[in-house]
C-alpha cells in the first residue's frame, strides 16, 4: 500500500517540479518542447507495450478495444467541456497560449493524472512491483505541463504560493488515485482490468494527439519527430529490460 501511494505521488510530483522551473527556472521555449517530444514517444510506447498488451492478455480483444475506445472517447468529451471553460491550451507555454482559464488548467491536469495514478497501483497488483516503463512516461509528460500550467496560472494572477499549493495537492491526489487503484482493483476480474488499462491507454492517446504533440511541433519543428522517436525507443529498451 505504502508502495503503491509512493510512486503515485513520484510520478504526479513532476507537476510541482515543472512548476518550481516555471517559477525560478524559466527555459526556452524549444527545450520545453523537446521535452514534450520526448515525453510523448514514452507515453505512446507505455501505451502500447504496457497498457494495450497486457489488456489483450489479460481480457482478450473485445474489452481492449470497448475499453481502448470509451477512454479515447472520454478524453476528447472532457478536453471540449475543458476547452469551453479556457483550458484547451492547459500544455502549452506560449505568451499567447498561456492566458487559459486557472482552474480549467487544474482540471485538466487532474483529468491526465487520475486514470494514470490509478493505473500504477493497479500495476503493483498482479506484478508486485512497479512498472517503471509506465511511471517514467507519466513523469516526462507532467513536467512540461506543470511549466506551461505554471505559465497559465501566474498570468490569471495566481500568487506563487497558491499555484505551488495548487501543484502539491495534485500530487497527493495522484499518490491517493494510485493507492485507490491497488486497493480496489484487488479482486477485479480479469475484464474488468482489461477494460481499465485499455481505457488509460485510449485516454493517454488521445491526450498525446490533442496536446502534446501540436506543442511540440510548434516549438521545436521538424527534430520534434526524431526526440519523439528516440521517447518511444526508450519505451520499448525499458519494457524489454523490465523482464
Amino acid at each position: 500500500m505504502t508502495s503503491a501511494f509512493l510512486w503515485g505521488a513520484l510520478s504526479g510530483s513532476a507537476v510541482f517540479i515543472g512548476a518550481i522551473m516555471a517559477i525560478f527556472l524559466p527555459m526556452k521555449k524549444s527545450i520545453n518542447s523537446y521535452i514534450m517530444a520526448f515525453g510523448t514517444g514514452v507515453l505512446i510506447g507505455a501505451a502500447s507495450y504496457e497498457l494495450l498488451q497486457d489488456s489483450v492478455k489479460e481480457g482478450g480483444m473485445l474489452s481492449t478495444a470497448l475499453g481502448f475506445t470509451v477512454g479515447a472517447a472520454t478524453f476528447t468529451v472532457f478536453d471540449l467541456l475543458l476547452a469551453r471553460k479556457g483550458g484547451l491550451n492547459r500544455k502549452r507555454s506560449s505568451p499567447q497560449y498561456t492566458n487559459s482559464s486557472g482552474l480549467a488548467i487544474f482540471g485538466g491536469t487532474l483529468m491526465d493524472a487520475i486514470p494514470e495514478s490509478i493505473m500504477i497501483g493497479a500495476s503493483l497488483i498482479e506484478q508486485n512491483q512497479v512498472s517503471p516503463l509506465l511511471v517514467m512516461s507519466i513523469f516526462i509528460s507532467n513536467l512540461p505541463e506543470g511549466i506551461s500550467g505554471t505559465t497559465g496560472l501566474i498570468k490569471n494572477s495566481f500568487s506563487h504560493k497558491k499555484v505551488v499549493l495548487l501543484w502539491l495537492s495534485v500530487v497527493l491526489i495522484s499518490a491517493i488515485s494510485s493507492l485507490g487503484g491497488f486497493m480496489f482493483l484487488q479482486q477485479a476480474s480479469p475484464y474488468t482490468m482489461s477494460f481499465i488499462a485499455a481505457f488509460a491507454g485510449g485516454g493517454i492517446i488521445a491526450m498525446v494527439a490533442s496536446t502534446m504533440l501540436p506543442e511540440a511541433f510548434e516549438q521545436g519543428g521538424p527534430v520534434t519527430g526524431f526526440i519523439t522517436s528516440l521517447g518511444l525507443l526508450t519505451s520499448v529498451v525499458l519494457d524489454y529490460f523490465s523482464y
